[in-house]
């Protein structure tokens, strides 16, 4: 009887003579070179990936056995009907290609515990390998819920990380700004004129007014464009998601601007009248802000500090300001459980109740009253 074949798979091919390691995808007799060296391995799953996808269409016959069902299979066909209808596929690509290259020569009936923690601990990062086992989770139960799994298949998580607490305080945040906006670029030693930040510091005062992600203000346009969330500077609003994308997770409410920060936006645009987007480096719109900010953080003298946490940041100071907790997550584009959670010690009424009640206030004429009688 012959050996089952162990499908694609990716192997990393010793060094020979004056060739160096290289990865190469191993499918059955057959060799097919990655151009990917010994320290490029996240490429070469990429390429794993690709060539899966490109190689075959998993059959989708209905109501299978796990032990005859190919992760692979599952995979692709996640890939295939999800990836339209998520706003970055590029992304999911990469995540699955990872799963690919540990999971593919797989079987559903093989995932278990064991298994899944295996593949946190050759992933090395917790956090990354349990983003990547929602893939996986999410993908069996697509194929289930299509009919074309007899058996429920359950997918082991590691525990989810800690809430991350960093956030600014009103001092910081000022540093931060100041750092962007006076900062001068420098050319041979010597400091310019260019002040080459400032569109940083824009972006930290629309992050912190409105608690928005930083992909959806560097994605903004001013007024309605094809294809992008906008801002009407007339009527006040910020409109996050684009018309007709497709809600995630992640949501991106609707909301009214602050008055401050709208008047801000109306002076931008006055002082830049060819101004299109949101957040633009000389007059070009700017896709991402990771590096420049990082820089400005650097330069502020503040550690930990990254875009996201700008968004931490204008939760809990909306909390400590008192706001209503229902409004805030509608305005924050978070569930009510979330909001609590994670930012709501940081309320003046958090426990004030019960620490009313443990003070004797509470119920301080009803104990009275029980005294006369």
């Amino acid at each position: 009887m012959s050996n089952r074949s162990k499908g694609a798979r990716l192997w990393l091919r010793p060094p020979s003579g004056n060739a160096k390691s290289t990865w190469v995808i191993r499918d059955g007799s057959k060799q097919i070179r990655t151009g990917c060296g010994a320290n490029d391995s996240d490429e070469a799953e990429k390429r794993l990936s690709a060539y899966i996808s490109d190689k075959y269409l998993p059959e989708r016959q209905r109501n299978g056995d796990p032990a005859t069902i190919s992760i692979a299979d599952v995979l692709s066909i996640y890939s295939t009907d999800a990836a339209p209808t998520i706003s970055r596929p590029t992304e999911l690509g990469q995540r699955l290609a990872a799963l690919l290259a540990f999971f593919g020569t797989r079987t559903l009936a093989e995932v278990n515990g064991a298994l899944c923690r295996a593949y946190i601990l050759q992933r090395g990062s917790a956090s990354m390998a349990r983003r990547e086992l929602e893939d996986l989770r999410a993908a069996i139960n697509h194929h289930r819920r299509e009919g074309l799994c007899s058996a429920v298949v359950e997918v082991v998580l590691p525990p989810r990380a800690k809430s991350r607490e960093r956030w600014l305080t009103r001092s910081e945040a000022a540093r931060l700004i100041w750092a962007a906006w006076r900062y001068r670029e420098v050319q041979k030693g010597q400091a310019t004129e260019k002040r080459s930040r400032r569109h940083i510091a824009r972006f930290i005062l629309v992050a912190l007014y409105t608690g928005t992600r930083a992909g959806a203000i560097c994605g903004a346009a001013i007024g309605p464009a094809v294809g992008r969330g906008y801002i009407d500077l007339a009527g006040g609003m910020f409109y996050r998601r684009a018309p007709g994308a497709i809600e995630t997770k992640k949501r991106q409410p609707t909301i009214r601007l602050p008055e401050r920060l709208l008047a801000h936006l109306r002076r931008w645009k006055r002082l830049g009248t060819s101004q299109t987007s949101v957040i633009e480096f000389r007059g070009k719109p700017v896709a991402r802000v990771s590096k420049a900010f990082s820089n400005v953080a650097t330069d502020a003298g503040l550690e930990n500090v990254s875009p996201h946490v700008l968004r931490h940041t204008a939760v809990t100071w909306a909390m400590q300001g008192s706001a209503d907790p229902y409004a805030a997550a509608d305005f924050f584009g978070m569930t009510l459980e979330i909001l609590q959670r994670v930012y709501g010690h940081h309320h003046p009424d958090h426990h004030k109740g019960v620490g009313d009640a443990l003070t004797g206030r509470t119920g301080s004429a009803q104990v009275g009253r029980n005294k006369t009688r």
